[in-house]
């Protein structure tokens, strides 16, 4: 049987809140990554962080945002559920959408595995990952080779196409 390697599984990470024991977004999305660790998920490597305009344009405040490639032995919808668990557990509150947090844990590819989702379950890859500046900016510093499950188009292809109005600086 020939060895083929799988596909790595990422997680996008942001925040544009304070959290009240963590403090600024980036050491709190630190402290959720080491939490993951406890619940078997394991960061293999980080992106660099970068400062991002929120999306849609707002006046709350900018995100921290990176993109972790991880491993574990969950499937995806039970990875999609520790992801939710850890954000309850940081204090997060879904209100409307859009709107200002403290964290934001996204499940953007899970080996490359394309799902259409329920309720409840993982919508594979992330089904807005492709128009996310603050997505595919970190993506494409941890991935360069990285094509989107779904359409084959190159990380690159996808970069050149958003909008000019979203706003990101590398850290």
């Amino acid at each position: 049987m020939e060895n083929v390697e799988r596909r790595p599984i990422f997680i996008g990470a942001g925040g544009n809140l304070d959290h009240p024991v963590h403090g600024p977004p980036r050491a709190t999305l630190l402290a959720a990554f080491r939490d993951l660790g406890q619940r078997g998920v394991r960061v293999r490597r980080m992106s660099p962080w970068y400062r991002t305009a929120p999306v849609p344009a707002s006046d709350q405040p900018w995100y921290q945002n990176a993109v972790a490639e991880v491993e574990t032995s969950l499937k995806a919808n039970e990875l999609l559920q520790t992801l939710h668990d850890v954000e309850r557990a940081f204090g997060r509150v879904r209100t409307v959408a859009n709107a200002a947090r403290i964290i934001d844990l996204d499940l953007l590819d899970f080996h490359g595995e394309i799902a259409a989702g329920a309720p409840g379950a993982a919508t594979l890859p992330h089904p807005r990952l492709a128009g996310r500046a603050f997505v595919l900016r970190p993506l494409a510093d941890l991935a360069p080779g990285w094509r989107h499950p779904v359409t084959g188009q190159t990380i690159q292809a996808l970069l050149a196409a958003l909008p000019d109005d979203q706003a990101t600086e590398r850290e």
